[in-house]
């Protein structure tokens, strides 16, 4: 079973708005890290891209990224239901990945930090490109809060299933395509025993 990390299992949002509020007094930008919080998903260039002159967006990530491991991880808390979904899948004999656009590192210093039992983490990979991740793991289903997580599964061969705790509503997410549409991760379990009992009666 594959997860995204941002929003899906982790609630950075507190974690990021830090290190883009210490990023903008470094470099005399004015993010709104409130806005950026709000739409969280595409990889971090493409945010910057938002604020930044193209020249000026590769030395900004690398600050960035120098500045998170102190300001945005020690800061993250788990998603409501993160660790009943995953103790789900390991009770019934299943493994975890976790496929996400944040660098590896981070990913794992998130993961690390708030007691994930994942099984392997694979970073710095958005939408369709998670896909190769996920066949190699031979997920049979993707849990994100993205509709960029969407194409990930179906790239990925696996069940697309989404939870309503990042920038779209479970509504859109259900007209994006989405297999499944979860309020958030405390319905995951339920979910997950049924589909599995469905797929060995099937």
């Amino acid at each position: 079973m594959g997860f995204d990390l941002d929003m899906t299992l982790a609630d950075t949002r507190a974690g990021i708005a830090a290190t883009y509020d210490e990023l903008a007094v470094r470099l005399g930008v004015p993010f709104d890290s409130a806005a950026i919080v709000r739409r969280l998903g595409p990889p971090l260039e493409m945010e910057l891209a938002n604020w930044l002159a193209p020249e000026a967006v590769p030395a900004a990530a690398d600050l960035y990224r120098q500045l998170y491991p102190e300001l945005g991880v020690p800061v993250h808390t788990a998603m409501a239901g993160a660790y009943d979904a995953i103790e789900a899948v390991r009770a019934a004999g299943g493994r975890v990945i976790v496929v996400t656009g944040k660098n590896t590192r981070d990913a794992i210093g998130t993961v690390e930090l708030l007691g994930l039992a994942v099984d392997e983490v694979v970073g710095s990979l958005f939408g369709a490109r998670k896909g190769s991740a996920l066949a190699r793991f031979g997920a049979a289903a993707y849990v994100g809060d993205h509709v960029a997580d969407i194409e990930a599964a179906r790239a990925g061969g696996a069940v697309s299933v989404t939870v309503a705790t990042g920038p779209y509503t479970a509504g859109e997410l259900q007209d994006h395509g989405a297999d499944v549409a979860l309020p958030d991760l405390t319905d995951f379990a339920a979910w997950f025993a049924d589909w599995r009992t469905q797929a060995e009666l099937g």
